[in-house]
């Protein structure tokens, strides 16, 4: 009987100890990067080089069982990979495991993902619903500043985003912050990186939640860095290697990026990559001119019923703070002059960088307002513009603690609505605002 029972105890080990060792060698994720009707992009993390892959499977369908191909981490990537899924079809919800060395990484949350429908010439554009957020500090006592800490020390607010079930989570800049020893380096800006993203709260919205990313300063290199940084070929390759974007517009130069989710197109900018000090006088760049002319161009392009442009710096406050596009008059308005002048449908302006939240509302003659929604921190440090002379800002929307945006597109085509609900960490609602795509016109 003894022999029995030691025998089915080794067997219950057997089980279980390899599921914990794989466990032990996944370092952070997986997450799940850009989704179209055809593929979706995973990204997965190891504390040593590993064979990955992912298993998939239609909700709907689950003995139909899909694996990506198979790749092994390396040190140069900080052992972290791209895992593509393109046995996918429009419209539809799956659940997927990890694998690592060919055994199972069981996680405690839900994975799964989901691909954009085809409803084009066929019906409405669904309804959908995104999260917006920037300003994402994780504390790291050995190389923060003495005192106390920039950080939050509670990080409930990424349960309260994964409670609210966004299809997508737009990450608008300063997504993590490289100290002093990171930003000179390759080994500090992934160790900075690899810090941030393993972040055990972060995980289940990693998860389920498809991720999106542009950068701002932090994210970028040192604090209001410009093209001037000579560390930012670094710094562009830790971008790419830790996020899932479905494009760079402009090979091997900043992170430009566009993508559609149903009848929405978001322009996620880079305002560092071209971006003049702040004190040369003589030549003020923000986006520059070769990226400022493609979003021209694709704003004439889109046919999208909002064109939401995300941004690091703040684009429509008319006070000439810190970095705020106001900074740079010329290239500003030669932007809001190309909407004016050309007639440009739905365009919304999305930011994050001031440590603050507020809705900058810019009237133009002869035609639609312009909205900028500033949201800002997720878990850095805040900040009370009460003597900033935003005379644009709409009474009732300054929020001066940590907070997040959730965004819901609704409506059928003849009355399509993009409302705007700001919620405070523990997801108090703090201001909504709803804005009809036949009020952008």
């Amino acid at each position: 009987m003894k022999l029995r029972l030691i025998a089915l105890l080794c067997m219950g080990l057997c089980c279980v100890l390899p599921l914990t060792a794989q466990v032990k060698l996944l370092q952070s994720g997986p997450m799940v990067g850009y989704a179209d009707m055809k593929e979706v992009m995973l990204w997965v993390q190891t504390k040593e080089a590993a064979k990955v892959k992912i298993k998939y499977w239609d909700k709907e369908n689950p003995k139909q069982v899909y694996t990506t191909k198979e790749v092994k981490t390396e040190a140069d990537n900080a052992f972290a990979t791209h895992l593509l899924a393109n046995k996918v079809q429009p419209g539809r919800k799956y659940n997927y495991e990890l694998y690592i060395n060919n055994k199972k990484a069981a996680r405690p949350y839900a994975l799964e993902f989901k691909t954009q429908e085809l409803w084009q010439w066929r019906k409405d554009a669904p309804d959908f619903t995104f999260a917006v957020g920037s300003c994402f500090y994780v504390n790291d006592t050995p190389t923060d500043r003495p005192g106390k800490p920039y950080g939050s020390t509670s990080f409930e607010i990424l349960n309260t985003i994964y409670q609210k079930k966004p299809d997508l989570m737009l990450w608008i800049g300063d997504n993590t912050y490289l100290r002093e020893p990171d930003w000179n380096t390759k080994t500090g800006i992934q160790y900075r990186y690899t810090h941030t993203r393993s972040l055990p709260e972060l995980q289940p919205l990693l998860g389920s939640v498809h991720n999106y990313a542009t950068w701002d300063d932090h994210d970028y290199g040192p604090n209001n860095a410009d093209r001037s940084f000579w560390g930012k070929n670094m710094t562009l390759e830790a971008f790419k290697t830790f996020w899932a974007n479905p494009n760079y517009i402009f090979k091997d130069a900043g992170v430009t990026s566009t993508f559609n989710w149903n009848d929405v197109q978001f322009f996620m900018l880079d305002d560092r990559w071209y971006k003049s000090p702040n004190n040369r006088p003589d030549a003020k760049a923000y986006l520059g001119e070769k990226q400022l002319q493609w979003l021209i161009d694709a704003l004439h392009a889109s046919s999208a019923t909002f064109k939401v442009i995300c941004v690091g710096g703040q684009v429509l406050n008319p006070a000439e703070e810190k970095e705020n596009y106001s900074n740079h008059p010329k290239e500003r308005q030669q932007l809001l002059d190309a909407i004016q002048k050309s007639k440009i449908k739905g365009v919304i302006f999305m930011d994050g960088d001031r440590h603050f939240t507020e809705l900058t509302k810019q009237e133009r003659s002869g035609t639609y307002p312009l909205y900028d929604f500033t949201i800002s921190p997720l878990t850095a440090g805040q900040v009370d513009p009460k003597d900033e002379p935003n005379t644009l800002r709409m009474p009732g929307t300054l929020v001066t603690e940590r907070n997040f945006g959730l965004v819901n597109v609704s409506g059928p085509a003849t009355d399509r609505r993009f409302k705007v609900t700001i919620y405070n960490a523990a997801g108090k609602e703090m201001w909504q605002h709803e804005i009809k795509a036949s009020d952008l016109k």
